[in-house]
């Protein structure tokens, strides 16, 4: 028989999906790796750690879920987190870590860039928000704060791409990643002449353009020996993370919009038209051509309830992350809708959409004398959610959408779902028991239109069925929106107090 492999390069972790022809998932495979913080605001990870980790993970999956079982692979479609950055030398090396989404380290380059006439035109012709996330933001810091490995490097590029070339030996990235980078114009498919001159290089030094179909010549011999796999298997580019969650829900075209609840998380739509927001709240990333992925971004969503599990969490069973938060969720179903005026900012990771503040800082608010843990549980996974509600407010000032896909580890938490669809007063759909499977189902629809299966990816979403749902319930509605209301303007009336505190951080680390 033959299948599909899907392989998602996340932010923390390596996941592994195999589907039938026929997109049944049969066995999936996941592998950690850290995320290094040298200094406040730096967030890095290891190239060649990740490599080696999914190696490692690509040939016992092989090995266990595929060669025994005479699958034959037809191909092997990638995803990935948007807005890294990786220099190599020209011999194809890196230049140490790569610097990942998370990294805040060009704040003072994005606020340069945000307030001037430049920075508002890279919006309209780049759809990527002008924030330290932006790899034109990281390139132009490495130009200016680090001169040495800015002149060393023959080509800055993704995670993805580094992993594509060490299995292909091609630079290549797909449209969908480069339309995160802030330097690719979205109307043309061009590099932004405009954002190379302002960071300094030239296309030479990016990998080449190449659609989310394409497919490198072959992989290497000596990984088709080592994994097993015959040279007419298909690396097929792929997208980013986010599209193919897009994808994988089945959302596509007007009234529905999805939710992501993973690590970090985002509200998204997908449509003909680039949403353009004056405010620059909202990105517009490509998919294919002519196909537009639009939303935002939260970097606060799953790691800020494992921080809350890690720090005040009961370990019945050492080390079982999974259980204590199981058991912290059932103390928070017994505080009341609004967590007793107990309010939480979860920017533990500063913010971007729709405050974009890479500042921010997270806040309980509200604290009595009659809040208890159970309170402070509640608290935070309201203000996590309240924070996507606060993405989709602003996202719904361009497009209407009625009803939400929700996938992700914490989508498939049925409290979590709940608390959604009251908070937006929407129903919330999704697939239980796979509702972290919707990057790798995309992916599938992907490389099975790619082959031939769907005549293009609009027709692939129409088969996606979501039958659980999750209904509104008015009164819930009524009370988070009065809570809701604090919270947005406390996430604005703070500004001034995130910008001193980060600086009195930034003292101390110097």
């Amino acid at each position: 028989m033959e299948c599909i492999i899907t392989i998602e390069i996340g932010t923390g972790a390596i996941r592994i999906v195999a589907c039938t022809m026929q997109g049944k998932m049969f066995g999936s495979l996941k592998g950690a790796y850290p995320t290094f913080h040298e200094k406040p605001d730096f967030s890095e990870q290891d190239p060649e750690q990740i490599f080696i980790t999914l190696l490692y993970l690509l040939k016992n999956f092989l090995n266990d879920k595929i060669h025994p079982k005479n699958y034959k692979v037809v191909s092997i479609c990638f995803s990935s987190a948007m807005h890294s950055v990786l220099p190599i030398d020209r011999n194809g090396a890196p230049i140490g870590n790569a610097i990942v989404w998370s990294d805040n380290r060009a704040k003072k380059e994005s606020n340069d860039l945000k307030n001037s006439e430049l920075g508002k035109s890279l919006y309209k012709e780049t759809g990527t928000p002008i924030h330290p996330m932006s790899p034109l933001n990281k390139i132009t810091w490495l130009k200016n704060n680090d001169k040495d490995r800015f002149q060393a490097t023959k080509k800055f590029i993704s995670l993805k791409s580094y992993i594509i070339q060490q299995l292909t030996g091609e630079y290549v990235i797909d449209y969908s990643v480069a339309s995160a980078t802030g330097m690719l114009n979205i109307h043309t498919l061009n590099w932004e002449a405009d954002a190379l001159k302002h960071s300094g290089i030239k296309t030479e030094r990016l990998a080449d353009l190449v659609s989310v179909f394409y497919s490198p010549k072959k992989i290497k011999k000596e990984y088709q020996k080592s994994l097993g796999l015959h040279d007419k298997v298909k690396i097929i580019v792929g997208s980013s993370d986010g599209c193919m969650a897009t994808l994988g829900a089945g959302v596509w075209g007007d009234g529905k919009a999805t939710v992501t609840l993973e690590e970090s998380g985002a509200v998204r739509v997908i449509g003909k038209e680039v949403l353009q927001d004056e405010k620059q709240r909202i990105f517009n990333y490509l998919l294919t051509e002519g196909n537009y992925v639009s939303g935002g971004p939260t970097n606060n969503a799953g790691a800020v309830f494992e921080w809350y599990a890690k720090q005040f969490g009961d370990f019945k069973k050492a080390f079982d992350l999974e259980d204590c938060m199981e058991n912290l969720i059932n103390e928070a179903g017994k505080v009341a809708v609004g967590s007793d005026g107990l309010i939480f900012l979860p920017y533990l990771q500063g913010e971007r959409a729709p405050i974009w503040n890479a500042n921010a800082r997270g806040v309980y608010f509200g604290l009595n004398i009659k809040h208890e843990q159970k309170h402070f549980v509640r608290a935070t996974i309201e203000g996590i959610l309240y924070a996507f509600y606060n993405i989709g407010k602003s996202l719904s000032e361009h497009r209407t959408y009625t009803s939400l896909s929700a996938n992700g580890t914490f989508a498939s938490y049925p409290f979590w779902t709940q608390m959604m669809a009251d908070i937006f007063n929407k129903p919330v759909h999704i697939k239980q028991g796979s509702g972290s499977d919707s990057v790798a189902y995309g992916s599938f629809l992907l490389a099975a239109t790619e082959n031939g299966q769907y005549e293009n990816l609009e027709e692939a979403a129409k088969t996606v069925k979501l039958p659980d749902s999750f209904l509104p319930h008015a009164q819930h509605h009524k009370v988070y929106m009065k809570h809701f209301e604090i919270f947005e303007r406390l996430s604005v009336k703070l500004f001034d107090e995130f910008e001193a505190i980060a600086g009195l951080q930034q003292d101390a680390g110097n």
